[in-house]
């Protein structure tokens, strides 16, 4: 007998035999769920041996029989109802204990969102793709028909779900093509660390969804819950159906601001702030402009991230406003990364370095933020340094700019498109799933090995689009990605690190002359549109501000 623990209330279990219910009383277990009918095997105890078995031990036995591969919306609901009415914890089980797993999966479905369930049951080692429309539909049995069918899905609106859907319209005008997100605003993410350096004002962060759709794709503004792959379907939360002839999936990543104990309680308050949130980024700025002294705390977790520069940049803008105000001296700079290395690219590191040595900055590797008491401001930190032990350093603070953990949003870790890290599962090369062709997937959600910034989702898109419509037509893939990503690291305001990279860190030096040499804007905005970028992307770098100026003709080469 092996029990596998589902929730706090209940485990599930293959057939157990009498003389384990001693063993499971052992274990805390206070009650049964037979969902095996008597007689199924030959070698199967009855209930009432089992029943016996827990009367003897003190517990309570339910018998809820369920024929394999039937389970219905009335054992579901039977189910629910012990759930509530026996004590807990309670052990149920079944042949293998997967009609068990069926079971809560459907009694909870309206208690739970279905990417819970389905994470829940999962780590447990029970499949339940097989019910997870009966689950978004609140745990009752569906119907068949699907409620909308396109030639292509997008998943995700952000820069690389329009990026996509532009690039498929200007090849294919006449494809029929269905965008699902479920926001109201479309973010230009990268600006808002110009927000906590006080060049952009929030505001020039936002705009409308629906403003950035392409003319001609039809927009859902829904949540996915989860895919059924093999149907060549998405099951939207409330059941709604969408099918399609080819699915491209980008719906970005996921902060995971719980994995910080005791952070987002003190988010936006107690000195504690981040650029990764729209509504922060002000915040940060607002700590800067009052800092005059003490100590401000910079953090990266471990990778991946979305734009890996992102956390380093918080700093250099922040040391920069107070180099100019002359207060740097009087702030001990500390930029805690739990890598154990500035860049990934060696490349830039000398150049990045020269401004660590400017602002004073004090490099701690390998420190990965696990903790923040806001109110008594302090920060504990694990220490992981190669060939030690790890350890635990606890800091404090008068400001701290933190950099969330990241990973696959939870309906995709829990789908069948994902990897053992959660990740969709794509050749590098095409970016085409790795076992459903009818599938590709671009921008941070993919596993490929390449930096997660928008500007590897401008290459992508197109890479992307025109590999679908070779599909389409019957052909193999035409494009191939890189790799190519690019980091332009703000060190102050008028000077950037250009980072530029592929695989492998391999240099891929292939941005618009028209952003370097001071030629006119308007070859970087053909630049940019040809990609595709949504308008608020490349408006936002030709407005001419600080951040994308010439550098001066004294600067090292890649400042």
């Amino acid at each position: 007998m092996d029990s596998k623990r589902i929730s706090a209330r209940l485990s599930v279990s293959a057939q157990i035999a009498p003389e384990d219910v001693a063993k499971l009383k052992a274990q805390g277990y206070r009650a049964i769920i037979c969902n095996r009918p008597d007689g199924e095997g030959a070698d199967q105890p009855s209930f009432a041996e089992i029943d016996a078995a827990a009367r003897e031990n003190g517990l309570e036995a339910r018998y809820i029989p369920v024929v394999g591969g039937r389970v219905s919306d009335e054992d579901a609901a039977l189910f629910a109802a012990a759930l509530e009415e026996l004590p807990g914890p309670i052990c149920a089980y079944c042949r293998s204990g997967t009609r068990s797993a069926t079971l809560w999966s459907l009694s909870q479905a309206t208690k739970l969102p279905t990417a819970d369930i389905l994470a829940a049951t999962q780590k447990a080692g029970y499949d339940m793709s097989g019910v997870v429309r009966r689950i978004a539909n609140g745990g009752k049995t569906p119907t068949d028909s699907a409620d909308a069918s396109h030639d292509v899905v997008i998943v995700g609106g952000g820069a690389a779900g329009i990026a996509a859907a532009a690039s498929l319209k200007s090849r294919k005008p006449d494809l029929d093509i269905a965008l699902i997100d479920p926001a109201d605003v479309h973010y230009y993410q990268p600006g808002w660390t110009m927000v906590g350096g006080g060049i952009f004002e929030p505001q020039q962060t936002a705009r409308t969804m629906a403003s950035l759709i392409p003319k001609g794709v039809n927009w859902i503004k829904a949540a996915v819950a989860a895919f059924e792959p093999r149907e060549n379907a998405v099951v939207l939360e409330g059941c709604r159906i969408v099918k399609y002839g080819r699915l491209i999936v980008c719906p970005g990543l996921k902060l995971d601001w719980g994995r910080i104990d005791g952070l987002i309680e003190t988010l936006g308050q107690n000195g504690v702030t981040s650029n990764y949130r729209y509504d922060l980024a002000p915040y940060t700025w607002e700590l800067v402009s009052g800092l005059r002294q003490g100590r401000a705390i910079f953090t990266q977790p471990p990778m991946p991230i979305k734009c890996a520069g992102a956390p380093q940049k918080a700093m250099y803008l922040s040391c920069d406003a107070w180099l100019r105000r002359g207060v740097l001296k009087d702030i001990d700079v500390n930029f805690n990364n739990a890598g154990g290395v500035l860049f990934g690219v060696k490349e830039y590191v000398p150049a990045l370095m020269d401004y660590v040595r400017k602002y004073d900055a004090q490099l701690n590797f390998f420190h990965n933020l696990i903790a923040v008491d806001g109110k008594a401001k302090k920060a504990v930190f694990e220490v992981r340094e190669p060939e030690k032990e790890v350890r635990q350093v606890e800091m404090e603070f008068d400001m701290m700019h933190v950099c969330p953990p990241q990973s696959a949003p939870d309906f995709i870790r829990v789908s069948p498109l994902a990897d053992a890290a959660g990740w969709v599962d794509v050749d590098q090369a095409t970016l085409r799933h790795k076992t459903y062709d009818n599938i590709w997937s671009l921008g941070d959600v993919m596993n490929a090995p390449n930096a997660k910034t928008a500007a590897a989702a401008r290459i992508q898109a197109p890479i992307v689009a025109e590999n679908v419509i070779a599909d389409i037509a019957g052909g193999s893939a035409v494009a191939q990605y890189n790799g190519y990503g690019s980091c332009p690291l703000t060190v102050e305001r008028g000077k950037i690190v250009l980072a530029e990279f592929g695989y492998g860190g391999k240099m891929l030096p292939s941005f618009p002359k028209a952003f370097i040499d001071g030629t006119k804007p308007s070859r970087a905005a053909w630049f940019l549109k040809e990609r595709l970028l949504p308008p608020i992307y490349w408006r936002a770098m030709l407005r001419g501000h600080e951040w994308m100026a010439k550098p001066s003709p004294a600067e090292k080469p890649g400042t």
